[in-house]
């Protein structure tokens, strides 16, 4: 389905009650990710409003909204064929040994243009690419460190629901786990590295993972929680 095709206009109220819905509902099931996805469209506007501008403003950022690659199937798969020390190559293996499949992110819904639409777009799908260069899992700690990151590169209202949904899911010593060493390593790591939105991942696959690392001022998760 292209983004175009699944778009789905509403009014200010209908937007209301479908971030209050899908808050509700999220908060009651937080593997349910349509309703996640409906959540950060619906409260979002503001924040993809900004991330655009700031990609319009970037050489590599209007490179992307020129050319709208997509992080799926199609467009990725030449990842697996490429050497192991590879940006690439390392997205591949996060994605195969959690049996992940680039297409499973649910369509945008809720974006009033075009050109919103593929910025939410984008956001939703670099989200294992930003794993794989943070070396962050997909547990419930590696999944909240990542939207603290998120939220400070996008500011979307989201992401700190989101957090906050997690520490409530917490037990005490992942808890202190989190707000001990990850909470603060991701605020640091997430406002230190480049403007991630206007990074052109796919032209950087066959590089040296370590090296687009250091390029774009990433610093790496503290550990792997177990």
């Amino acid at each position: 389905m292209t983004i175009e095709r699944a778009r789905v206009p509403l009014s200010r109220w209908q937007q209301a009650a479908v971030a209050m819905g899908s808050a509700v509902g999220a908060l009651v099931n937080p593997r349910r990710a349509d309703l996640i996805a409906a959540l950060g469209e619906t409260t979002g506007k503001p924040a993809f409003e900004m991330v655009l501008e700031r990609m319009k403003k970037s050489p590599e950022g209007r490179a992307i909204l020129l050319d709208r690659p997509r992080v799926v199937s199609e467009q990725v798969s030449h990842a697996w064929d490429l050497p192991d020390n590879t940006f690439g190559a390392a997205y591949a293996k996060f994605m195969g040994s959690r049996n992940f499949s680039p297409d499973d992110r649910p369509p945008v819904r809720f974006m009033e243009t075009d050109e919103l639409a593929y910025v939410a777009t984008r956001a939703r799908e670099v989200h294992d690419l930003w794993h794989t260069l943070f070396g962050l899992p997909t547990n419930l700690i590696g999944e909240s460190a990542l939207k603290v990151i998120e939220f400070e590169q996008m500011y979307l209202p989201m992401c700190m629901l989101s957090v906050i949904g997690g520490t409530v899911r917490f037990n005490e010593k992942q808890r202190s786990m989190f707000l001990r060493q990850y909470l603060p390593w991701a605020v640091r790591a997430g406002r230190q590295c480049t403007d991630l939105m206007c990074v052109y991942y796919e032209r950087h696959f066959s590089e040296d993972l370590e090296q687009v690392r250091r390029q774009w001022g990433i610093i790496p998760a503290p550990q792997h929680p177990k």
